[in-house]
């Protein structure tokens, strides 16, 4: 029975070496998690949902675990285990990163932080999308715009530009303060130019729509700039300036955010 392997033999771990792997729920057979590992990775994580089941001591803290952990924790409340799919097994780490990305685009609502890798270049797209990138300018950044870059390809499908872009981000959060132009990007694509009012600590005390707090994260308040909005005028040319233009980023490079400018030194 599936649920009786808590781990692979030595021999089975060298004949998968890398692989991508699900974990479903058996009282719904949804998706939840999509990763990429080899050896036991497949395993870890129900036995970190384990442990911290074991420190937490039945008490509910959504700043301490991650909705992967909550929702283990929540199976094995309902008597049933974690399913573990290996989708593909017998690659090298870049194809496993492929085939990783395909899947976390192919299941919508995945407790998975992180998108797939180069997913923001090479991700699910309808071919309006395809055409209108490729055929999109670059945008160029000017240092005096002090533009903050931030990466929403996962939420923007369900969610308004400025709810997917106003929190969670692990970042410099001095060196956000200081951006003026806060710009977000769906599939390589600039689709808003906003302005931040204040950061924050991304916990549910500071934004309570937040399903869980970060300590480590931050978010802001602020407002999406519109070129039909009179009290937007001021920013007018920096809208015309970076909407619809296309991102250009490095290979390989998978952290949503991004400074189109220096910190400066903070005055003591």
């Amino acid at each position: 029975m599936e649920h009786e392997i808590k781990k692979f033999s030595p021999e089975v771990c060298k004949a998968l070496k890398f692989y991508v792997y699900r974990l479903v729920d058996p009282r719904n057979s949804e998706t939840f998690y999509v990763g990429k590992g080899k050896d036991n990775r497949v395993f870890q994580h129900v036995q970190t949902a384990v442990q911290y089941d074991k420190e937490i001591d039945g008490e509910e803290k959504q700043d301490e675990i991650s909705l992967k952990y909550t929702r283990i924790r929540d199976i094995h409340r309902a008597g049933l285990e974690v399913i573990h799919i290996i989708h593909r097994h017998n690659m090298s780490s870049e194809v496993a990163y492929s085939v990783e990305g395909a899947l976390i685009d192919a299941y919508p609502g995945l407790s998975n932080i992180q998108g797939g890798h180069e997913n923001d270049e090479y991700g699910v797209m309808n071919t309006f999308q395809i055409e209108e990138l490729y055929n999109a300018p670059k945008a160029e950044f000017d240092e005096e715009d002090k533009c903050l870059i931030i990466s929403i390809n996962r939420s923007i499908s369900q969610a308004s530009i400025y709810d997917a872009i106003r929190f969670a981000w692990r970042l410099d959060v001095e060196r956000a303060k200081q951006a003026k132009y806060i710009l977000a990007v769906e599939k390589g694509l600039i689709i808003g130019v906003l302005i931040a009012y204040q950061w924050s600590l991304a916990t549910k005390e500071n934004f309570p729509e937040l399903q869980q707090s970060f300590e480590d994260r931050y978010g802001f308040t602020g407002k999406l700039l519109d070129l039909s909005d009179p009290e937007d005028k001021a920013h007018h040319d920096i809208i015309k300036k970076y909407i619809r233009k296309r991102l250009h980023r490095k290979r390989g490079e998978s952290n949503p955010v991004k400074y189109a400018y220096k910190k400066s030194k903070i005055k003591k």
